[in-house]
């Protein structure tokens, strides 16, 4: 095996694929399979552009985890649905993509495709415990979510994101590197750089209401200045002299959100990731007939003509 392991975020890659596909691509019985198609698409893409040795899907077990909204209670509190009753930690999502993911699990099962999901956790903590630990190949980590830019890093093996953010088309390959040049960051500690600025900078998509007051730039300054939050906060409530009075001041007013904020902001290294089968990548389908079947049932024809054809030949 000479490629790489592809960890994909696998709800990034549906979302996106179901906004950039109409709704008007359908089953025999109306029911709406662009998710699935545009999901079954990119890891045709995926296989062919990037000839991945070994594939994980890596799931949401949990998209809004306990342990995280206990810390703070504003994770991601926006996506939850209005109507829903509260504590019920539904996530809104459009009603044609509901019905769609149990057709791609199965069809990822009937290819023979690895999953993989954590109790509790999300997909973003089964990439990067699955990443962390990889000590053979080098990773791909292939997303539309940002927040997995803390995972990039040279050794023991390399780990990059392909971010899908704008289509498959303009894909990014970013490494310790480009984090770095992209965020003004050491890239010596690019990764870990990334998830101390996000933190300090905030997130409004998840919730994250950062440190009032101090955006990307500065965010990146002070993380590069100082080396980590950890070591900025120290020196900040040590008076040091180079950290701006106004800094300091807005610092200490988020106190208790940087208390929490590492451990919402980093992925969840030591997450019991169980996973579905080996992670090779398959020279033919597990299940053919399946395969034939859901093909049939959900017309999803040629995305599945082109899954097959970019599968490794033995």
């Amino acid at each position: 095996m000479t490629g790489p392991l592809a960890l994909l975020d696998s709800a990034s890659l549906y979302f996106r694929s179901f906004y950039a596909l109409p709704d008007s691509m359908t089953a025999p019985d109306g029911t709406p399979v662009n998710a699935v198609r545009g999901f079954t698409d990119t890891i045709a893409r995926i296989l062919v552009d990037r000839r991945p040795s070994r594939l994980v899907a890596c799931l949401d077990a949990d998209w809004r985890p306990k342990f995280r909204t206990d810390l703070l209670p504003s994770y991601k509190a926006h996506r939850v649905a209005e109507e829903v009753p509260e504590g019920s930690d539904v996530e809104e999502v459009p009603d044609t993509l509901t019905p769609q993911v149990p057709i791609i699990l199965e069809l990822l099962e009937a290819f023979g495709i690895a999953t993989a999901e954590a109790d509790g956790y999300e997909a973003d903590d089964v990439i990067g415990a699955l990443a962390i630990r990889e000590q053979e190949s080098p990773v791909e980590v292939i997303t539309g979510d940002r927040d997995l830019f803390q995972l990039v890093r040279h050794e023991p093996t390399s780990t990059v994101v392909i971010y899908v953010g704008k289509g498959w088309n303009k894909a990014e390959v970013l490494g310790p590197d480009e984090i770095a040049e992209k965020y003004g960051i050491p890239a010596g500690n690019a990764g870990p750089g990334y998830a101390d600025m996000a933190a300090l900078r905030g997130d409004p998509s998840d919730g994250l209401p950062g440190v009032a007051g101090i955006g990307e730039k500065t965010a990146a300054k002070l993380i590069t200045q100082f080396g980590s939050l950890q070591e900025l906060i120290e020196a900040s409530n040590a008076g040091d002299s180079r950290v701006p009075l106004k800094t300091r001041l807005r610092l200490t007013d988020a106190a208790d959100y940087l208390a929490v904020a590492p451990t919402v902001v980093r992925v969840a290294a030591d997450a019991p990731v169980e996973q579905s089968r080996p992670d090779i990548v398959p020279s033919e389908p597990a299940d053919p007939d399946k395969v034939a079947e859901l093909a049939e049932r959900w017309n999803l024809g040629r995305s599945v003509e082109r899954l097959l054809a970019a599968l490794p030949k033995s």
